[in-house]
Order: C-alpha cells, then structure tokens, then sequence
C-alpha cells in the first residue's frame, strides 16, 4: 500500500503479516493533509510480506516535496522487496541484522541519488527533497533507519518513548542545552532539518537495530503529528485506543488537525 492523499482525505489500511510466524505484525495507517496545506507531500507505504513500513515528508516547491517523498517510497520498497525475496532475513538468525542494515543503507543511497538528480536537472523540482524513516521487521528485531525529523515511537507496556533522534535545528539547540524541550515547542525553527533525502549528493542514514517484544507498538509518524500534539498527548490517545489500531492512527490524525493541522499529518502503526 503507498498512498498520498489530497486535502481532508484520509486513508486506513489494517494489514495481519502471518507469513513469517517469527514476528506476526498488525499495521494500520492513516494520512491526511491538515487543514492548512493544500496538497499532502506525504507518502507512506506498509509492505506486510517482507515485514517493511516507510514513511516519508516531502519539502521543495509547487508538488516538488510530494516529488521527492513519492520517489523516496517507490523506490526503497521496490528495491527492498526485491532483495528480500531474493535473499529474506527472516529465520536467518544473527545474519539478519547485517542485511537489513545493508539492504537500508544501500537502498536509501539509491534514493537519494535518484531525486538529487531529478533535482538538479530539473528545474521545477529544484531544491526538493524529502525526510525518512523506515522499519523493517524480522527474526524478533527491528532495524530502522532515518533521515531528518520524521519519527518512530515506541508504546512497550506503558512507557512511550521517541527511538529515533531528529536530524535538525532544534534537536542540536536542545543537545546544546540552548533551549529546553519544551522551549523548542514554540520555535520558530521546527520545520529546520539538519539532513534530507535529495538535497545533497550524498546523505547519512542513521540506522539501528532493535529487539522487539510481543505487544509492542510502534509509530512511525511525520511532523505533522508530532509538532502539533506533545508526546504526552500521543502516549493518551495512543495508550486509550491500542485495543483498535484502525481507530487509533485515525484520532491521532485528527488530534493534529483539532490542533491546527498546519502540515500534512501521516501515521503509521505496528504492533507485535
């Protein structure tokens, strides 16, 4: 499933993956473009069979942004599934981790050449590019890599926490100690990324890898979300309706757009 929505249209996917009993995951999705941007230049896409969520905020000119995040996710799941059905880390043990870090390493860089040069010798997409996180599951463990401020979150037995580290303006003031957290809520500096897909010839994905437990959720979102709604509020929402993820990653859409919806608002959901 891929998808990029126009104004106020949402859509909800419910995927059960059974074809690999060493992680069987639930995903709902949901995306939306607020109630301020005219078009979304979000893309997101869940692939259930080769265990793979990716998630992209697109930025530049006039559809430029929609551009480069609907590059970034065509291109990463299609590459992605094609090596995994070739060689899956699924049931492969510890040789599973190096793949996956490879296969994501590899395929971003692919990405990223592929909209710096639409960029470069195009002038209407000039400037574009686009934020990253992707999570592929497999054997018990999850290896995510990102790039710029989209985020992953995890809900383990009641503890919400942000595993991903923001590549912007604000994560380094706040790592400087030059502002607080909640200082950076209202700064007019959230929407400065330190690293995209797209705008240089070469890009940086920080990727990790995870052991995962069953009942985990996670949340791969853009900032759409979570520039609109504090951590706390996502933790309430997303620990009140954990039961129904459907209607879960559609509150949280509408939470954003409650509060403003000043950018488009994509969500994704896993559970384990």
């Amino acid at each position: 499933m891929r998808s990029r929505n126009g104004r106020h249209d949402r859509q909800l996917t419910v995927i059960i993956v059974t074809a690999n009993p060493a992680v069987v995951l639930e995903i709902a999705t949901a995306t939306d473009a607020g109630m301020v941007r005219p078009h979304n230049e979000d893309s997101i896409a869940a692939h259930p069979e080769i265990g793979l969520a990716v998630l992209a905020d697109g930025m530049g000119g006039y559809n430029a942004g929609e551009v480069a995040s609907g590059m970034a996710v065509a291109m990463l799941t299609a590459e992605m599934k094609r090596a995994l059905e070739a060689h899956s880390p699924h049931g492969i043990g510890v040789a599973g981790e190096p793949l996956a870090v490879k296969l994501i390493k590899e395929n971003s860089a692919k990405a990223n050449a592929a909209i710096y040069e639409a960029a470069r010798s195009q002038p209407q997409y000039a400037g574009m590019g686009t934020t990253l996180v992707m999570a592929l599951f497999y054997d018990q463990r999850m290896t995510v890599g990102h790039v710029g401020d989209s985020r992953l979150y995890r809900l383990r037995t009641g503890r919400f926490e942000q595993i991903t580290r923001d590549h912007s303006l604000l994560q380094e003031q706040i790592d400087g100690g030059l502002i607080t957290r909640e200082q950076a809520r209202y700064s007019r500096n959230r929407n400065l990324v330190t690293r995209a897909v797209g705008v240089d010839p070469e890009v940086e994905t920080e990727i990790h890898t995870y052991e995962v437990e069953p009942g985990d959720i996670y949340l791969l979102c853009s900032d759409g979300l979570s520039d609109m709604i504090p951590d706390q509020g996502i933790h309430d929402a997303l620990g009140a309706l954990q039961s129904n993820l459907p209607l879960a990653a559609r509150q949280l859409v509408q939470l954003a757009n409650d509060s403003g919806g000043r950018d488009n608002i994509s969500v994704i959901l896993v559970r384990v």
